[in-house]
């Protein structure tokens, strides 16, 4: 597949560094508000947030070096002390904690949906929703392989406390998501002609 430009390139062709800087400060203001949706889990240290939707939406939108570094810079901003994280969580020890892992999937899945952007994935519904699903497992991988690390528990419990309960959440938002931005580019076709 060819390169072409990501969705925000497209409606903001011109870029300069303060162009790519409002972005990211907007992606991360997005991630913020994504990650106060939260409903807690019982018998889970994962809670249920928006802000696996917000990688989705960010990194396919913003292509891969952009999208990388606005999840990059809101994890990194939650890290620090700014109460933006899950339920207004922050701090070095989230990354450390049971959900660490999870941050550093939503990192990756930036970078790999911005990539499969790049060449044209989230211009067909085809196609779409499997950029969609890999995001998504990029960002649970390294999230149950860290919880279980963490916690030392078994694998079923790992997979009952921080897989299970999100299964139909996540396959939303793939619907969500994976529908949302071959309809934007849609949209950008018909004005264009």
């Amino acid at each position: 597949m060819t390169t072409i430009a990501p969705l925000r390139l497209v409606l903001i062709p011109r870029t300069s560094a303060l162009t790519n800087v409002t972005l990211v400060v907007g992606g991360t203001a997005f991630m913020s508000l994504m990650a106060q949706v939260a409903i807690p889990v019982p018998g889970s240290p994962v809670p249920i947030t928006g802000q696996t939707l917000g990688v989705l939406l960010i990194g396919t939108t913003y292509g891969a070096s952009l999208g990388f570094t606005t999840i990059a810079a809101y994890v990194v901003l939650g890290l620090l002390g700014a109460p933006i994280l899950a339920q207004g969580a922050h701090g070095f020890a989230k990354l450390a904690g049971p959900t660490g892992g999870y941050l550093v999937g939503m990192m990756l899945a930036a970078l790999l949906v911005g990539a499969l952007a790049n060449r044209r994935w989230d211009v067909h519904l085809r196609t779409s929703f499997g950029q969609m699903l890999i995001g998504e497992l990029l960002i649970f991988a390294p999230g149950l392989i860290w919880l279980k690390i963490y916690t030392g528990a078994s694998w079923s419990w790992t997979l009952a406390a921080g897989l299970t309960p999100f299964i139909v959440g996540e396959i939303i938002k793939i619907g969500l998501a994976g529908f949302a931005l071959p309809s934007a580019w849609s949209l950008v076709r018909r004005v264009r002609s």
